[in-house]
């Protein structure tokens, strides 16, 4: 009786047991073939729950472009700093700004999330020349669009042998406008140790009376007043400060050349930054300016880059980079009574860190070749493709040189012993033309951030 009941019990559950192998059989097939598939035809269906936040279970983390991450390349010693979608080259890209140790031979893929999927493909490396003979350089990794992906959210670069990226960066620039919210952004590489308070203010505010109403600043570190002023401007919507932690990741010079200061890049890894903000400032920018928070470009038959750079494209035309020959003016030499004109009163600034701009209006004299090394460029962002500390490595037009009479920067900085006697400095007071302007607005700053003696936040 119990072998019949057995039996009729079976046969009642057999449908079922068969149904549940069935499945079993199809799920093991479909994990086999996934694993069969070419690595460069890759495509993954992803869950519902968006990539781009932690998740718990599986570890997933992608990186937001609002600063510019430094990621490791997993099975490499290259480092990721942030990711653009390039719509000016046929056909189109996602261009990816990386470190790369040069000597390393690796190969890199990308993988490009549009919707709910991967795509996998090869990518290719480009890196720049211009290392400065430091191990370490700024790379372009190009990864190419598949007919499926033509905008895809975030990308992960991974060497070969890794199959399941963990760590994105968002792709930026998803858009190509014609029209800009700022006309000149200002890009500072980079702040380190940072305390020259006074000269940083004053730069800050000239640039602003000279029309620029954007400033980028990648940061390393500051002194606490230093960071003060930052907060101030960033409250204001003029600043913008990306941290630049790229001396947790390599050893950083603090020069430009191996043999001034060994390490594995050149001066704070300041090339990959200013390419990095190059690319972040390509549609929010009429023109991007790539100089130091000692450096002024000052137009001499003009008073504001507004009008110096329409002079220029009536001249050279548009898309170019323009390039403005570097005048030192040693900090160690100073504007001595009677001066040529009158000052406004400054005693107001002696208790306030850093360098008076005012106070020093003597340049070196220009030696041959013409002075024309350290110089600085302003250019049309969607023109250039790849930029250096001085001067354009790539771009749709050759870059053009400023004739002095026109316009010039004054590097205004201490230049250390110099053979050099004052009668041999050249007066400039085209600075005084700014200057009842700038102490009234340096004023003004330095009393709502609290730095000025007698006042506080």
């Amino acid at each position: 009786m119990t072998q019949v009941l057995d039996l009729l019990l079976l046969r009642r559950l057999l449908p079922s047991l068969t149904f549940i192998i069935l499945c079993l059989m199809l799920l093991l097939l479909i994990f086999r073939s996934d694993r069969m598939l070419p690595p460069q035809k890759y495509m993954m269906q992803l869950s519902d729950e968006p990539a781009w936040v932690q998740n718990q279970t599986t570890g997933t983390t992608v990186l937001k472009g609002q600063s510019a991450h430094l990621m490791r390349v997993k099975g490499s010693k290259t480092l990721l700093v942030s990711a653009f979608l390039e719509h000016r080259t046929k056909p189109r890209k996602v261009l990816v700004i990386a470190i790369m140790f040069r000597k390393e031979k690796v190969s890199l893929q990308c993988s490009l999330r549009c919707r709910e999927q991967l795509h996998v493909s090869r990518a290719s490396v480009d890196i720049h020349w211009d290392h400065f003979g430091f191990p370490y350089g700024t790379a372009d990794v190009s990864c190419p669009l598949p007919p499926a992906c033509q905008a895809p959210t975030h990308v992960a670069v991974t060497s070969a042998a890794i199959r399941n990226p963990d760590e994105f960066l968002e792709v930026q620039n998803q858009k190509a406008p014609n029209v800009f919210p700022y006309n000149f952004t200002s890009c500072f590489s980079t702040m380190y140790n940072y305390t020259n308070i006074l000269q940083l203010v004053q730069t800050v505010e000239m640039l602003q009376l000279l029309g620029v109403n954007r400033i980028v600043i990648y940061k390393t570190n500051c002194s606490n007043e230093t960071q003060r002023v930052l907060d101030y401007y960033t409250d204001k919507g003029l600043v913008e400060v990306i941290p630049w932690s790229l001396s947790k990741y390599l050893n950083v010079s603090r020069r430009a050349k191996p043999d001034q200061d060994p390490g594995d890049i050149h001066y704070f890894g300041q090339i990959p930054a200013l390419n990095d903000c190059l690319y972040r400032s390509m549609y929010r920018s009429r023109y991007v300016a790539l100089h130091d928070p000692d450096e002024l470009i000052l137009p001499q038959t003009v008073d504001s880059w507004l009008k110096l750079l329409e002079q220029l494209e009536r001249k050279f035309g548009a898309e170019r980079c323009y390039m403005f020959q570097n005048n030192w003016v040693p900090s160690e030499f100073f504007l001595t009574p009677p001066a040529p004109k009158t000052l406004p009163q400054q005693n107001q600034w002696q208790n306030v860190s850093g360098i008076n701009i005012l106070a020093h209006l003597y340049s070196e004299p220009i030696k041959p070749p013409f002075g024309y090394r350290n110089f600085k460029t302003i250019v049309n962002p969607r023109g250039m493709f790849a930029v250096t500390v001085h001067g354009v490595l790539r771009a749709k037009r050759v870059c053009v040189w400023v004739d002095r009479k026109l316009a010039r920067m004054y590097h205004i900085k201490s230049r250390g012993p110099t053979e050099l006697k004052p009668k041999q400095m050249i007066y400039d007071g085209r600075l005084l033309n700014y200057s009842a302007r700038l102490s009234s607005a340096v004023n003004t700053v330095l009393r709502e951030t609290g730095l000025l003696p007698g006042n506080s936040l």
